[in-house]
């Protein structure tokens, strides 16, 4: 963590004026919960953190900057995160949610409760969820993360001050990675791969392979030639290199958590959330791998617009399968089966 977030937590959101404004001034005196709105990447997860920090300096009052600077680092015992290990939030996670919330703060005069993913929540989960987050003690602030307001936690968002966060556009993410120091070549391919998510972008500006996969996925469509031994052959290829891919990410991680375990000792301070951590860890991984896909799947319909534009009549079907194997991808389908199925169809 660099100097210059710990000393302004808000610097880690970019793009994101207004939701930073509103966080900025609730901050001072909160209600009892927030809803952040938006896409990974966008900035909800580190506008998250940043409020948390601005919350508890405000609670704590003479001595804000530690404050912020432990919720900087992950370790504020009054800042509780609710990372869930499955892709759903579960009932466990309510029942944790809730003892967090009826413990008194340790430190400050208030604690915050982070959940992500908060659209993920599972049917029997909503009613033990609803009931901490519309009356906890006054001692507690809530921050729930969701990407949209489904219907299932319609009720849950009309118990909150519902917080957007926009998508953020090429030239922004661009911008904040010529900001970071990056090549512009680089940083136009990272912001093309990262769909609009700066967290994912700022990883795969440091990957040297990016270039490299989206050759591969590009020249795979001309590789094809109706066997299915080619197409086992090309999906093993672009597994293994989004097996590669997560490289960047498990170094950054383990960075991450050998940082806390070093600050903790230097400062005497126990680690707080360690669980948690790498419950998140994983979650970003799989996150990541499901990003990376969307990434292939977006160079093959970037490559057949192309063939459409030169007039191979065949690319507009092949165009509409493509997108087809990237909506099912909110369904977690098995990779595998769902890229030798697309190929043998994009090859017959």
């Amino acid at each position: 963590m660099s100097d210059v977030a710990v000393a302004d937590p808000w610097a880690l959101v970019v793009g994101q004026g207004e939701a930073v404004a509103r966080l900025r001034a609730a901050a001072v005196d909160p209600v009892h919960a927030y809803l952040l709105l938006g896409p990974p990447g966008v900035g909800a997860t580190a506008a998250a953190t940043a409020f948390a920090a601005e919350v508890l300096a405000h609670a704590t009052g003479v001595d804000g900057d530690r404050a912020r600077r432990l919720v900087m680092e992950g370790i504020h015992p009054d800042l509780i995160r609710i990372e869930p290990e499955g892709q759903t939030l579960r009932v466990v996670d309510a029942d944790a949610a809730t003892r967090a919330a009826m413990r008194s703060p340790m430190e400050a005069d208030r604690k915050v409760i982070v959940i992500p993913s908060v659209d993920a929540i599972e049917m029997a989960t909503i009613g033990k969820l609803l009931k901490i987050v519309e009356e906890p003690p006054p001692s507690t602030t809530f921050v729930l993360l969701a990407t949209e307001v489904i219907p299932d936690i319609i009720t849950i968002a009309s118990r909150c001050v519902t917080v957007p966060f926009g998508p953020l556009p090429p030239n922004v993410v661009i911008g904040a990675l010529l900001a970071d120091g990056a090549d512009s070549a680089r940083a136009e391919l990272a912001a093309a791969a990262s769909g609009g998510d700066l967290e994912r972008a700022r990883l795969l500006v440091t990957d040297d392979a990016l270039a490299g996969r989206a050759a591969t996925w590009a020249a795979s469509l001309g590789r094809l030639d109706g066997t299915g031994a080619t197409v086992w052959t090309i999906v093993e290829e672009l597994r293994a290199g989004m097996d590669a891919a997560a490289g960047p990410l498990e170094a950054m991680q383990a960075a991450e958590l050998a940082g806390l375990d070093a600050r903790a000792e230097e400062m005497g301070e126990r680690v707080i959330g360690r669980s948690e951590i790498i419950a998140r860890h994983k979650r970003e991984l799989r996150r990541s791998r499901t990003d990376e896909l969307r990434f292939g799947l977006a160079t093959l319909s970037r490559q057949l617009r192309d063939e459409a534009i030169a007039g191979n009549p065949r690319a507009f079907a092949r165009i509409d399968r493509v997108q087809e194997a990237a909506d099912s991808l909110i369904r977690n389908p098995n990779e595998p089966l769902l890229l030798q199925s697309l190929f043998a169809d994009l090859g017959a």
